[in-house]
């Protein structure tokens, strides 16, 4: 659940597109830092900052969009990449911060697409078929080789970045280089059975060699977490099983106390 507020921040001359940090506080270096970032006052934010998707605007218009963050040296607070959706300039402006819809993350494992040897279908293709469901304030893919370190840094990254849903396709069978679960578990605070019992249910009525699966779902923080096949068909058919209860799952994961129950 994202509460909008307000908040005051000192704005370099920008044009529509650039990119700029937005810092807290003043930098501990009178260098090249200040010009590059822009300036909030510490207490105007709250304590999960500014996550990804979250829109910066006047009554006039939004203004800037956050799309990650980032560590700059000198800022001793937290520093947010942001990038400019209208021309900006130079000033102080009261801002208000919204952010309407889900952020999400698409990550392909593959080491012959991470080394172009592969054309990467299934991230487009969840990335796609996502995008019909939920409503998103921020998207992106990402492609890795099949390196488990890799792949667990980048999803706690991503989970600190405020990202809503988080989806990986590849690395969930049984050859050698299949580590995905081995890489996700560890950091997981708690597995969804019932998220992957239905992926392997729908699974199982394409093909018996779908118990071969290890197919993943749980949660990092506030961000849900699935683990699906490489192949875009099984991926697809993993995610078309869970898609319905998405919303309702991320509404749960973002405090939503009402009853889960239908009249």
């Amino acid at each position: 659940m994202f509460a909008p507020f307000s908040l005051s921040a000192v704005l370099p001359a920008l044009r529509a597109g650039e990119m700029l940090l937005m810092a807290c506080g003043a930098s501990k270096d009178q260098g090249g830092a200040e010009r590059l970032a822009a300036v909030i006052r510490p207490e105007a934010l709250p304590m999960n900052g500014l996550p990804v998707g979250t829109m910066l605007g006047t009554e006039n218009g939004p203004l800037l969009k956050v799309e990650g963050r980032a560590f700059w040296p000198g800022w001793e607070r937290a520093v947010f990449l942001a990038r400019a959706v209208s021309d900006i300039p130079e000033g102080t402006y009261a801002l208000n911060a919204e952010r309407v819809g889900c952020a999400l993350a698409v990550i392909t494992l593959s080491d012959k697409g991470f080394a172009g040897l592969r054309e990467d279908e299934s991230g487009p293709a969840l990335l796609d078929r996502t995008r019909g469901e939920l409503l998103l304030c921020h998207e992106r893919r990402f492609l890795l080789p099949d390196e488990p370190a890799r792949l667990r840094a980048l999803v706690l990254e991503l989970a600190g970045q405020g990202y809503d849903l988080v989806i990986s396709t590849g690395g969930t069978g049984l050859s050698p280089r299949d580590l995905t679960p081995e890489a996700l578990i560890p950091v997981l605070d708690r597995r969804l059975p019932g998220f992957e019992q239905a992926m392997m249910a729908a699974s199982l009525q394409k093909t018996p060699r779908a118990v071969l699966s290890r197919a993943l779902a749980g949660t990092v923080g506030q961000t849900l977490l699935f683990a699906l096949p490489g192949s875009r068909r099984a991926a697809l058919e993993n995610l078309d099983a869970v898609l319905e209860a998405l919303p309702h799952a991320l509404e749960k994961l973002g405090g939503d106390m009402s009853d889960c129950g239908r009249a």
